[in-house]
């Protein structure tokens, strides 16, 4: 029962709440602490007017874009009448079962919501078939125009508004707006935290403290310069391993990442195991840093690090570990000391690191000369490019996941997020030099130089095929960052061993993974495996016997009889289904078979310019034998 007085008193504070969001808004507007906002929008327009003027500049284009959008209209509503009138009707268009914002049973039981979810599905669908049937487009311009439109049709799902979402509706009335006014306090509240951009609150960050229980894992700064701290960690064993690790993580987060509570952190698995671990952590940049380059974080970073780690522990080897831009920034610096002739890296393994850029997935939507330039010019007024818009760059790439649950949950429910150590890690960004981070975006990103052999550092042409130290190559599956097809591809210009796994999940749970919650699957190289459903257990697995990377081994393959094998499968990795148990809330999705066999990625040549398989020497690799047997389940072989 709605009371008539609460609920108008509640609107009157929710029009003074949005008051206050609006101020917060305005007043960096007006005091000119933020400019050029109007440059992404220009180029929003630009793109989805040129895949426009591809249908209206011939009229027969247009009538047939606008007949086709005129019948599924016409199709929805003869469904919806013969619904209203008891008779039984198909839906015209349906949600993915997993789309879970529709999943309130109203919006199929209720006639006027389940109405709204088909136009809203019939309408994204013809949009972004607009864009698939534009021709003309250069990949580029359309990468850009399906990135554009599915961030509007995102931004405009009736799930995202109080009167077309029935479960907020019921909220609202049930609460008597007071949902909405404890929203519009966290907006207020997350715009100011944001300096008058959005900074949407996705953990309760109250519940979390560095020091307290995160990043608790024993250690002291044992050197420090400009651009990083050196950390050395306690050992909790009477004996360590001979070699070192050292572990070089993003700069553009903070690095307890890999030691965030005790049950997540590898960083004190690796300590209990006997290794003796050093973390860079990097300085958060301000204006007095805009000149420094990427190659001085290359001989600040990881180069002095090793300098600092050989000399405190006497070895002359070391293992290395990098994590997303810390694993490119790694592999430059191995390139860089091949091409020295410094041995000093036994191993490495990348942590979802990309060295090829070629299918860097939707970062490249914000990638060319113009958008470039606009960067930097924004970059020049401040020395460096606040983290704030890099996460938020990050964030619109899953948007569904990232952007619009926390808004309805947190300003149109009014509730606070769940404590979630991951996410109040990804909130905590740091700033990027504008000189670091211009060519990073443009030797990388843009020219894609470092495969190519293009990349000059110090005087210095590197090439990543004078990396013959064993490498152990790990992408994630959904990974929306360092797409696990750009991994899988840059795995081939290293010029030794390289193992290549794929694990599941993303780019941050798909690697801090610990094997106790068993929760997510991996796949490697070697002997197939397939999932079967045996008598009503989904998830037991079946050895596929047969296969092997050499084709050799299969000997039907080269006479064309075999019935199940291509010449062509060998020329990627085939993928096996490692014997792990699936957890409960993912044993739907494994009702069918996988074919370990199918190239994975099979548009990409996959034939390697080193003689080297796919096996890292596990007597020369402590770092990763060890990971593979007690880790993460991401990395047990």
């Amino acid at each position: 029962m709605i009371d008539v007085e609460t609920f108008a008193n509640n609107l009157a504070r929710l029009i003074e709440e949005s008051g206050k969001a609006a101020a917060a808004y305005l007043k960096p507007r007006e005091e000119g602490q933020i400019k050029g906002e109007g440059a992404q929008i220009v180029e929003v327009v630009r793109t989805l007017g040129q895949v426009a003027e591809y249908w209206l500049r011939d009229p027969q284009r247009a009538l047939e874009l606008q007949t086709s959008i005129g019948r599924t209209y016409l199709d929805l509503w003869a469904s919806t009448m013969r619904r209203m009138a008891g008779e039984p009707a198909q839906p015209v268009a349906q949600a993915d079962p997993k789309d879970r914002r529709f999943a309130d049973p109203e919006w199929s039981s209720n006639q006027f919501f389940d109405f709204l979810k088909q136009a809203y599905l019939l309408s994204t669908n013809w949009a972004q078939q607009l864009v698939e049937d534009a021709e003309g487009l250069d990949p580029h311009t359309r990468q850009k125009a399906e990135f554009y439109v599915r961030q509007i049709a995102n931004a405009v799902s009736p799930s995202n508004f109080v009167l077309t979402n029935p479960e907020l509706l019921r909220e609202t009335l049930s609460s008597n707006a007071e949902n909405l006014v404890r929203g519009m306090q966290m907006l207020a509240e997350d715009i100011e935290a944001g300096g008058g951009h959005l900074k949407i609150r996705q953990s309760d960050s109250s519940l979390f403290e560095v020091g307290r229980n995160l990043a608790v894992t024993p250690g002291k700064v044992i050197y420090q310069n400009e651009l990083m701290q050196l950390i050395q960690y306690t050992p909790t064993t009477k004996t360590v391993l001979k070699r070192p690790l050292l572990i070089v993580p993003p700069w553009i987060n903070k690095y307890y990442i890999l030691d965030l509570t005790p049950e997540k952190s590898f960083i004190k698995w690796a300590v209990a195991q006997g290794l003796t671990v050093f973390v860079i952590s990097w300085v958060n940049p301000d204006a007095k840093l805009a000149g420094t380059r990427f190659e001085d974080y290359m001989r600040k970073g990881p180069l002095e690090a090793i300098d600092i780690v050989t000399k405190v522990t006497g070895e002359d080897k070391i293992h290395t570990i990098g994590y997303c831009v810390g694993g490119t920034l790694l592999a430059v610096a191995l390139a860089y000391m091949a091409a020295k002739r410094d041995e000093r890296a036994l191993t490495a393994t990348m942590f979802a690191a990309q060295v090829d850029f070629t299918y860097a997935g939707d970062l490249l939507v914000f990638i060319d000369e113009e958008q470039l330039r606009t960067l930097e010019r924004q970059m020049e007024e401040t020395g460096y490019l606040e983290g704030q818009k890099m996460a938020v760059a990050f964030n619109m790439m899953r948007s569904n996941d990232l952007i619009w649950p926390y808004v309805v949950n947190n300003y149109l429910k009014g509730k606070a997020p769940f404590p979630f150590d991951l996410l109040y890690w990804n909130s905590d960004a740091t700033r990027m030099p504008a000189a670091n981070h211009s060519f990073y975006l443009r030797s990388c990103y843009l020219d894609n130089k470092l495969s190519k052999g293009e990349m000059v550092i110090g005087g210095e042409p590197l090439d990543l095929g004078k990396i013959t130290i064993p490498i152990y190559n790990l992408a994630t599956r959904e990974d929306h960052i360092s797409p696990a097809k750009s991994v899988f591809l840059g795995s081939k210009f290293f010029g030794g061993e390289v193992k290549f796994v794929l694990a599941g999940s993303g780019h941050i749970a798909g690697v801090v993974n610990p094997p106790e919650p068993v929760k997510y699957f991996y796949w490697s190289d070697g002997p197939a495996l397939e999932v079967q459903t045996d008598r009503g257990r989904p998830g037991q697995l079946r050895q596929d016997a047969g296969l092997n990377r050499n084709p050799a081994a299969c000997t039907s393959v080269a006479s064309g009889s075999c019935g199940r094998h291509k010449v062509d499968d060998f020329n990627l990795y085939p993928f096996k289904r490692n014997g792990m148990r699936c957890s409960p809330h993912r044993r739907g999705e494994l009702t069918k078979p996988l074919r370990a066999a199918s190239p994975i990625f099979p548009e990409i040549p996959y034939n390697r310019r080193a003689a080297a398989t796919a096996a890292v020497r596990e007597p020369s690799c402590p770092v990763n034998e060890l990971a593979q047997r007690s880790w993460y389940v991401s990395f047990r072989i």
